[in-house]
């Protein structure tokens, strides 16, 4: 396997943020596969505080989805978790994660930010990207395995993000067919959820009755 460890003695940390409502084995599975692939020291787990695409939408407290969280990495020990996000107040922007992280772990840490295909081509919509991508050691765009890139696809998002074709590392990961969304309603539908999420989450959910009953508008506790 190619070895991406530079010369350089830099803290070579992964980042993967998310809603994590809940987490489950998709998102397990692509962290695990890109730390060890990319032989990185840490995969830090980002859970948003305040989503700009879901305000006004439900969005359950912090204080569950964290310790969801916490329970869901605790056999990894290359698994942390920053509270960056929801500690902060106003819209959890991208740019602004990735500037106070920087500030956190200091000018000699590599931040490869972890996302998926379908956010890669959303990228260039997203507030400020040209600031994201200078925030970034590697931007890391997760497929599935098997993919064929299209001839010119890179220099295409180049011209639409100019400074991404640089940064960008694109590599497969195992895509489970789980979704946060999905799992939420098999719950409120009394559905199992069994073998999507880790079992100390999947209790976690039912002691403090979460997504079973929701009141449009406010958020699930």
């Amino acid at each position: 396997m190619q070895s991406y460890r530079s010369e350089q003695d830099v803290q070579r940390i992964g980042l993967i943020g998310g809603t994590f409502d809940p987490v489950h084995y998709g998102h397990l599975v692509i962290a695990e596969e890109v730390r060890a692939a990319l032989d990185l020291d840490e995969m830090v787990f980002v859970p948003a505080g305040h989503p700009p695409h879901k305000i006004g939408g439900i969005v359950t407290e912090a204080r569950h989805r964290l310790a969801m969280l916490e329970l869901a990495i605790a056999s990894n020990p290359h698994f942390t978790i920053s509270t960056i996000d929801v500690e902060r107040p106003g819209p959890s922007y991208t740019v602004d994660t990735l500037r106070l992280f920087r500030e956190q772990r200091g000018e000699q840490t590599a931040i490869y930010f972890v996302i998926g295909w379908d956010s890669l081509e959303e990228l260039p919509t997203w507030y400020n990207p040209e600031e994201i991508l200078e925030q970034v050691t590697h931007l890391v765009a997760v497929h599935r395995p098997g993919y064929k890139e299209v001839r010119g696809y890179r220099d295409r998002m180049e011209e639409r993000l100019p400074g991404l074709k640089q940064r960008l590392l694109m590599m497969p990961a195992p895509q489970l067919e789980i979704s946060a969304t999905d799992l939420r309603q098999r719950i409120a539908q009394g559905r199992p959820i069994k073998y999507q999420t880790p079992e100390a989450v999947e209790h976690y959910i039912s002691e403090h009755r979460l997504y079973g009953q929701r009141v449009e508008g406010k958020t699930a506790t």
